[in-house]
């Protein structure tokens, strides 16, 4: 499988290395570029932009939010609705209020985008023992 993670904070770097060790491919983008770099040097595909993440990506694509509940969340949404394609996927796993997913699940299938709110948990512990995913 070929997943992109945006937020590479400790949940989203955790998950981008446990699913690198499953033999997955990750494009890996975070607003700070040294994260991605040093996901890079662990066997990732760096993404230094949204658009590189669509570029780097084959559709169906699938794109993994990890970040802050609110606005950043939001304003990435705004930003990949407008650059993903219809059929691809686009995954909120912060842990947010759910009516806030609802509205955004509505959004962006205005574009065709599927949208799947999946809430992690797992914290520290995540990478050796693996997530608890709320769909």
């Amino acid at each position: 499988m070929k997943i992109a993670i945006i937020g590479l904070g400790r949940m989203g770097m955790n998950m981008a290395k446990r699913l690198l060790k499953g033999g997955h491919e990750v494009v890996a983008y975070n607003r700070t570029s040294n994260k991605t770099d040093q996901l890079v040097k662990e066997g990732a595909i760096g993404a230094y932009s949204l658009n590189e993440i669509v570029e780097k990506l084959h559709s169906p694509r699938v794109v993994w939010i990890m970040l802050p509940a609110g606005h950043a969340i939001d304003e990435h949404i705004e930003q990949l609705r407008e650059i993903l394609s219809p059929g691809d996927i686009l995954v909120e796993g912060g842990n947010t209020y759910y009516k806030d997913d609802l509205r955004r699940a509505d959004l962006v299938a205005e574009k065709g985008i599927k949208f799947m709110d999946a809430g992690v948990s797992g914290g520290i512990w995540g990478l050796k023992v693996g997530y608890c995913l709320m769909i």
